[in-house]
């Protein structure tokens, strides 16, 4: 259905999609962008059918939301849904797309990598695989605010060097944020420290320590997972966590789905590249405003749009478009 929509979309030259990851569900999203366009609830209601639960209700009562294996499922829809209204709209089709975590399977659904259906199901399993990989109440991850990379990294290893089990630095989101993943007790003694040191920590509210070391075990599961769904190169390139590189094949994009689930989200060489390439204008697909933030403060991108509502698409649509020369 979106394959259509995409093809007939004119193409960018100087705008990217993000796409956000876990964190940025609340409870009632989307809601009043689907009283205004009937392809919010088709999206959803194509979703639910392939994996089975209704995730329009999670989404909007909030009954289990906040669970790994329904959070994932239901952002990654509400991004898609988000992207259709988009190009139902006329929006443009952006010259790259990057998604931070989770995100980067709703930017592979966008381009037409892999299906919602396939991508949904896929998610759900990622989501019980973290869950199981580290005991309720071990794992812990925490943002450490106003240190240089190279000092957060020396403060894990010498967490690691005097405590049991393991700390690292699980997302790289901009210069002086940098998220630490692991062991709940080698977490705290981090942030201790880095207070220390005049630096800000705070412990994030997630059930589960993503992109480190302790989801080597599910990675191992998630690899046959992925082994079985189809997967094809992106329509539109896609800018990988791992890496900050774009795959040329698809053994490549399925290795990189796989390593990103105990390696670092590397969100600041991504935004990096993006700039690098030209790209001035940004929109984030998905509920919030996290992304668009944090690309708002770089040297080189002009204007960061959120689409989460009916005015932001609008405002995003039209700045976007007369950006591009598609409308005077």
């Amino acid at each position: 259905m979106s394959a259509k929509r995409l093809e007939q979309a004119a193409q960018a030259t100087k705008t990217a999609f993000l796409f956000p990851g876990q964190g940025s569900q609340k409870v009632g999203m989307l809601a009043e962008l689907a009283e205004q366009f009937s392809g919010v609830q088709e999206t959803f209601t194509e979703a639910s059918d392939a994996i089975g639960f209704d995730l329009w209700h999670i989404a909007q009562s909030g009954e289990g939301l906040d669970q790994t294996e329904n959070t994932q499922p239901v952002l990654l829809t509400a991004s898609i849904a988000l992207w259709r209204v988009w190009l139902d709209l006329g929006g443009v089709a952006p010259k790259y797309l990057a998604g931070h975590s989770l995100g980067e399977y709703s930017a592979l659904v966008a381009a037409e990598s892999m299906t919602l259906a396939d991508a949904v199901k896929l998610v759900n399993l990622r989501g019980k695989l973290m869950q199981s990989a580290v005991p309720q109440g071990q794992g812990a991850m925490a943002a450490i605010l106003g240190l240089d990379d190279a000092k957060v990294l020396e403060l894990c290893e010498q967490a690691n060097v005097q405590g049991r089990g393991s700390v690292e630095a699980a997302n790289y989101n901009a210069q002086g944020q940098v998220v630490i993943a692991g062991d709940k007790t080698l977490v705290e003694a981090v942030m201790t420290v880095a207070k220390e040191n005049g630096g800000k920590a705070i412990a994030l509210p997630v059930s589960v320590p993503s992109h480190c070391s302790l989801m080597k075990p599910a990675a191992e599961q998630f690899a046959e997972a992925l082994e079985q769904t189809a997967i094809e190169l992106p329509s539109i390139p896609v800018i990988q966590n791992v890496n900050a590189g774009i795959a040329t094949d698809t053994s490549q994009l399925r290795l990189a789905l796989t390593a990103q689930l105990y390696q670092s989200v590397q969100w600041t060489k991504t935004m990096q590249f993006i700039q690098d390439q030209g790209i001035q204008y940004v929109a984030e697909c998905g509920p919030g405003n996290v992304l668009a933030n944090l690309a708002k403060r770089l040297p080189n991108i002009e204007k960061a749009f959120p689409l989460d509502t009916q005015s932001r698409m609008e405002d995003a649509l039209n700045a976007i478009l007369v950006a591009e020369g598609k409308i005077a």
